[in-house]
């Protein structure tokens, strides 16, 4: 992958939100890389937010991306998300979904798997009403500041998601961990952190652009996790990769931890 990389402030002035879906969350018919990863991050989600699993009242998805297929089984288990980005154009896709504009991304296929783990597929459409119910705000975030979610005010959350956010925002390891502080100071005292770090990955393609992602082991995503506060509950590694004509990479991690009590 030759030509520039795009990092920090780059990101909002160059990527493209319909060209990422369409690259990495196709699910279409064949079976490839991109919809392996998918489906291993919808079961984890999935046995996650299950009933008897992490709920509560507020969820807050950090780095949501112009994507909502990681908010399908949470919108069962919480009576409000709160999905926020650094790309303002990352979060008018995700409000054009939520509006039904014409043009958004189709996320049926997506929604009906999901549908199919919870036991009935026939409700997708069901799925996609709750979804934009549940979903009451969109937010700017920077995860490299302190304060993540800035001046807005938002409550104490129950959970806080983040998939395959920090690694592009983070220009090292110290900035990781403290981007993980960052989350876990949004949460309850006993509030839930769930993330899904890609590993070993350091660029990937949207388009003809490139764009920088942070060299992540699992050991690092969990001492993160752990160091921030938390009890690493659940870390689920997997060996999928994606397709090599987008990114090189080495596995995925999904890791869920507990916000310890305030002292």
């Amino acid at each position: 992958m030759e030509g520039k990389l795009c990092v920090g402030e780059d990101y909002e002035k160059e990527f493209d939100p319909s060209v990422y879906v369409r690259t990495y969350y196709p699910f279409d018919a064949g079976n490839t890389a991109e919809n392996e990863i998918l489906k291993f991050s919808l079961e984890n989600l999935f046995h996650t937010f299950s009933a008897g699993g992490v709920g509560g009242d507020i969820l807050i998805d950090i780095g949501t991306g112009p994507t909502i297929y990681q908010l399908l089984s949470a919108c069962e288990a919480f009576r409000e998300i709160i999905a926020t980005d650094y790309a303002e154009q990352n979060l008018r896709e995700v409000q054009r979904w939520l509006r039904k504009e014409p043009g958004a991304h189709d996320w049926s296929p997506v929604v009906q798997y999901v549908c199919e783990l919870e036991g009935d597929r026939s409700k997708w459409q069901e799925k996609e009403a709750r979804l934009r119910r549940t979903v009451t705000r969109l937010l700017k975030c920077d995860v490299t500041k302190p304060h993540p979610l800035g001046p807005a005010q938002v409550p104490p959350a129950d959970c806080v998601l983040s998939l395959l956010a920090l690694e592009s925002a983070c220009p090292d390891v110290d900035a990781y961990r403290a981007a993980i502080r960052g989350l876990v100071s949004l949460l309850k005292p006993g509030g839930h952190l769930v993330t899904l770090a890609v590993l070993h990955c350091q660029q990937y393609l949207v388009g003809p652009k490139k764009f920088f992602c942070l060299d992540l082991e699992k050991e690092t995503v969990e001492k993160a996790v752990q160091e921030a506060g938390c009890q690493v509950l659940t870390c689920n590694h997997c060996t999928l990769n994606y397709s090599e004509t987008y990114t090189t990479n080495d596995g995925i991690c999904f890791v869920v931890g507990r916000k310890g009590p305030a002292i």
